[in-house]
């Protein structure tokens, strides 16, 4: 049986998260390698990479939501004991990705002019996009890979060994860029698009260690031969959640691109300031977010094993933290929000709007995590659409209306109000579905039922 669904609910969670940390760590300096070295070439191939970030972003949501899909649906396997089913899934996900990857790769390829000269890159700096991308797509399959076996690792428990391979991904990509961009080592300096081809290196060594893990240690891979009605099976199997997840991700940065328009009226400084707490926020959440993203396989793997009980107890547990966690945080980035913000920036503007967002703002964090927290729960019995109900409700009904309705009353500060009563109305909102529905859920064994030979 699976030590998910057998050992102690609060000290699983807790030896699951507590690895992931470090990989949570990982992949927020992944990108800032990249953007770091690139900066040392100068202002021009700095601008060029930033273009590139929405593009890749978007390409990413696609990839993340099968790799969701998949990790969801082989957790519920495993919990259930079906391992042959598990590692079905698990293969025909791989095969997923890889026409998926190629088929993303191709688009991209032959759209890179249109879509960023409509990005506004124009000149030396759509030259050099066009020159990052084009080494970035030969590697997307890699990219669509590695992130799926590391979201099936995820989805057997083993935290320790994904977090791993998020760490080899982060250190390869920190000592390939100076030597790709720069010419270190008898290497030809190719400037950014040195910074591209070290990407795709380390993805695709990171990609061959996930496969071993899945093929040799976890056992779910597998090549017996399929038919082509149980291939399509397993992919529905997957979609069913990965497209709704794909969804509520789309959403994130849409409804945060509409926020910072509204931002922008009020001058360069209030923007700067949204951007820096942005920042701020993202190692704020980075504890609470281990726990989230061990608390979807562990609900997955005990739905699947018929365990309710066990996802009751988990989720009331979590939420628990997230209030616990929100509090203290809240305290300590209110008392610390002046020295927060200046240590990002000497401006007194900036200065003073970062600590009002701050001290407005923090008090909802709790909130906000539990309402992350409901959209996992519900992924992970199998109800992908009211998570992605949950997301668009906090995004599209609650945050961009009530940020409208704050910016008239109360202009900038009235912003930052809307922020705070978003959170509280999403995470209060999302205890009662989950609740409601977790009162109502018998396991479906109809959904998660193995595709026909």
């Amino acid at each position: 049986m699976s030590r998910l669904v057998e050992r102690g609910i609060a000290r699983t969670l807790v030896s699951m998260a507590v690895p992931m940390l470090a990989g949570t760590f990982a992949l927020n300096a992944y990108n800032l390698a990249d953007t770091w070295y690139v900066a040392r070439l100068g202002t021009e191939p700095l601008a060029a990479m930033s273009f590139t970030f929405p593009v890749v972003m978007f390409l990413g949501f696609f990839v993340r939501g099968i790799g969701t899909g998949a990790m969801t649906v082989v957790a519920h396997s495993l919990g259930a004991h079906r391992q042959e089913d598990a590692a079905t899934v698990a293969t025909h996900g791989s095969l997923l990705c890889v026409v998926a990857g190629a088929i993303l790769a191709v688009a991209g390829w032959f759209s890179i002019r249109p879509v960023f000269t409509r990005l506004g890159a124009s000149g030396e700096i759509l030259l050099m996009a066009e020159q990052y991308m084009r080494i970035w797509y030969v590697g997307m399959v890699f990219r669509a890979l590695q992130v799926m076996f590391n979201d099936v690792v995820i989805g057997t428990g083993h935290t320790k060994a994904s977090s791993s391979l998020m760490v080899l991904g982060t250190v390869l990509n920190f000592i390939l860029d100076p030597v790709m961009i720069f010419g270190l080592l008898g290497f030809p300096s190719m400037g950014i698009r040195g910074a591209a081809l070290a990407t795709v290196i380390s993805e695709a060594i990171v990609m061959v260690g996930g496969f071993v893990l899945l093929y040799r240690r976890y056992r779910l891979l597998s090549f017996a031969r399929s038919t082509f009605a149980g291939i399509l099976a397993s992919w529905g199997r997957i979609l069913r959640i990965g497209a709704p997840s794909v969804l509520s991700s789309v959403l994130n940065p849409l409804s945060s691109g509409v926020v910072t328009r509204m931002v922008a009226g009020f001058g360069v400084a209030a923007v700067a300031a949204f951007g820096v707490a942005g920042r701020i926020e993202m190692f704020a959440f980075m504890i609470p977010m281990t726990v989230g993203m061990s608390l979807l396989p562990f609900i997955a793997q005990n739905y699947g094993a018929g365990r309710m009980d066990r996802v009751r107890t988990a989720y009331k547990g979590a939420i628990g933290f997230a209030l616990a966690y929100g509090l203290a945080i809240a305290a300590a980035f209110s008392a610390a929000a002046r020295l927060l913000a200046g240590f990002f920036s000497k401006d007194p503007e900036v200065v003073d709007i970062l600590v009002r967002y701050i001290r407005t703002t923090c008090f909802g964090y709790g909130m906000l995590e539990v309402h992350r927290y409901a959209t996992f729960c519900m992924t992970g019995i199998h109800k992908p659409m009211i998570s992605a109900g949950l997301n668009t409700l906090r995004l599209i009904v609650l945050l961009i209306p009530l940020s409208l309705l704050g910016m008239k009353v109360a202009g900038l500060t009235g912003m930052f109000w809307a922020r705070l009563a978003t959170d509280l109305l999403a995470g209060g909102i999302g205890i009662i579905v989950v609740l409601w529905g977790l009162g109502r859920t018998a396991p479906d064994h109809e959904l998660v039922k193995p595709p026909p030979a």
